[in-house]
């Protein structure tokens, strides 16, 4: 199969689509033989698409793991125009239209609409809303008579960003819907979307890397004791709710004092916010915390392994590959009652639920597990094996061709009877 895959972002840049499209594209290609090729940014995040200052990659074609990849120049300056127009308008009046923050936070790629159509593929595949690539790809699909698939990437709860009927328009219009979530699948059929033609396909990890790494050792590599390890791991923007550990931590001090907090992942402008909430602690408090920016992705399994306490308390996710992560280290997870993450998080089995930004209860919940290291010790597992029945690579990627596979042949068969 001939596969057009078009996402925002991929890697080395960061972030759960872009990690999705690389590792399904780079699985298609070794378990199927399939022809992949990713149209992609020269971004290295969502920052990028309005703000020219920040770096960039090298425009043009490589090759990695066999999966053919295109990365397109983004016009930042028009976007940052918008942008800015965007950030006004809130100011002024607390409301912005739709077209002005779909090309304000772009990525608004000039080519791509031209390349999707002249790319030969047999199926068309994007990810994700609310980006302006999405409408791009519809667009030329249609244009190009190739089936689309859509997936994901869908938080309902940021209503800013998500309460726009042309999104779920556009879901219609597309051959077929992969959510990551049953949460997700029941929203989107709210919005007008065929039941038929959705599927619920969760993600995926590579376990392997994560499990039987020693994690005294790893703590002595961050620099650590043997001290309890309460951590992030994900991007430092607002939504991801990292600030809530943050204020957190005082509690948890006056119980166990000795306990380390990292916090990890790609940094954005927010980690300055973060620093400063840090520098107003007292110099006891501060050498407890360790930031790790930008790190290499074979760093990753040893930040887990680090840990005690995988602690995520995001506002609103798609599904959350960092639990998967978690749980592949075989750690206890903390979660928030928003969105899609409690499809994802069996509550009291493999993790704990907190309310979003509130950092009282962020703060019991890592002291009763703290407090309680064989129950703990057992959410962790049952989590690890939850990874190694669902959410496996070879697992999700099967259930993806599927979808992809069944999907093609069903529009070579509407095309069959409109043209006969």
């Amino acid at each position: 199969m001939k596969i057009l895959h078009v996402s925002q972002g991929y890697f080395p840049a960061l972030g759960g689509t872009e990690w999705l499209m690389t590792r399904l594209s780079e699985e298609l290609v070794r378990v199927y033989g399939d022809d992949v090729t990713i149209f992609t940014t020269n971004c290295y995040g969502g920052d990028a698409f309005y703000k020219p200052s920040l770096p960039a990659m090298p425009v043009g074609n490589e090759d990695v793991a066999g999966v053919h990849i295109r990365r397109f120049p983004v016009a930042r300056q028009i976007s940052r125009v918008f942008h800015t127009i965007q950030f006004l308008l809130l100011r002024l009046n607390g409301s912005v239209p739709h077209a002005v923050r779909l090309y304000g936070d772009g990525p608004i790629i000039p080519l791509l609409g031209r390349m999707i159509k002249k790319f030969p593929a047999d199926i068309i595949a994007a990810s994700s809303f609310p980006l302006l690539h999405m409408y791009t790809t519809i667009k030329a699909s249609r244009q190009s008579n190739r089936p689309c698939i859509f997936f994901g990437g869908l938080h309902p709860e940021d209503k800013g960003g998500f309460d726009w009927p042309i999104i779920y328009k556009t879901i219609q219009d597309a051959d077929h819907y992969i959510a990551y979530t049953k949460y997700e699948t029941d929203y989107v059929i709210t919005k007008g979307a065929s039941p038929e033609r959705i599927s619920t396909i969760g993600l995926g990890v590579d376990p392997e890397p994560f499990h039987d790494i020693s994690q005294p050792e790893a703590k002595h590599r961050l620099g650590f004791d043997n001290s309890p390890v309460v951590g992030y791991i994900g991007q430092i923007v607002p939504h991801k709710g990292v600030d809530t550990l943050i204020r957190a931590m005082p509690r948890i001090w006056k119980i166990y004092p000795d306990v380390r907090v990292l916090v990890a992942g790609a940094r954005r402008t927010f980690a300055d916010q973060l620093e400063k909430m840090v520098a107003e602690w007292p110099d006891e408090w501060r050498h407890k915390i360790l930031f790790c920016y930008d790190f290499k992705s074979e760093i990753k399994p040893w930040l887990y392994a680090a840990l005690d306490v995988f602690a995520y308390p995001s506002a609103f996710e798609s599904f959350g590959i960092a639990f998967l992560e978690a749980w592949s280290g075989g750690k206890p997870v903390i979660g928030c009652r928003k969105g899609a993450i409690p499809s994802v998080i069996n509550a009291g089995r493999d993790g704990l639920m907190i309310d979003y930004q509130d950092d009282i209860m962020l703060a019991e919940a890592i002291v009763t597990l703290i407090s309680n290291p064989d129950w703990a010790q057992k959410l962790g597992q049952t989590g690890y094996q939850k990874v190694l029945a669902n959410h496996t690579w070879p697992i999700v990627t099967k259930r993806f061709r599927e979808v992809y596979s069944s999907t093609l042949e069903q529009y070579k068969s509407e095309q069959y009877l409109l043209n006969n």
